[in-house]
C-alpha cells in the first residue's frame, strides 16, 4: 500500500504530521497538538486526503512500473 506523509517542520522540529495510514493529523509539540486538533475538524483534513488520491496514487503506479522494469 501507499503511505502519504506530510510533515510540518519549524526550526528543525516536527510540529505536525499528516499520515494517510493514521488518516489524520498528529501533533508532536504543544502547539502542534492544538493545531492538529483544529485541522482534523476543518477542511485541511479533506485536502490532505485529496492529495493522496490526486498525486500519490497515480504517481505510485508509475514509479512501481519503473522499478519493475529495472529488475
Amino acid at each position: 500500500g501507499i503511505e502519504f506523509i506530510d510533515s510540518y517542520v519549524f526550526n528543525k522540529a516536527e510540529h505536525i504530521r499528516f499520515n494517510s495510514t493514521v488518516g489524520r493529523y498528529v501533533g508532536y509539540t504543544e502547539l502542534g497538538v492544538k493545531n492538529a486538533e483544529a485541522w482534523n475538524k476543518g477542511p485541511q483534513l479533506g485536502q490532505e486526503q485529496a492529495e493522496l488520491e490526486r498525486v500519490c496514487k497515480p504517481n505510485a503506479a508509475l514509479h512501481y512500473r519503473a522499478i519493475l522494469d529495472k529488475t
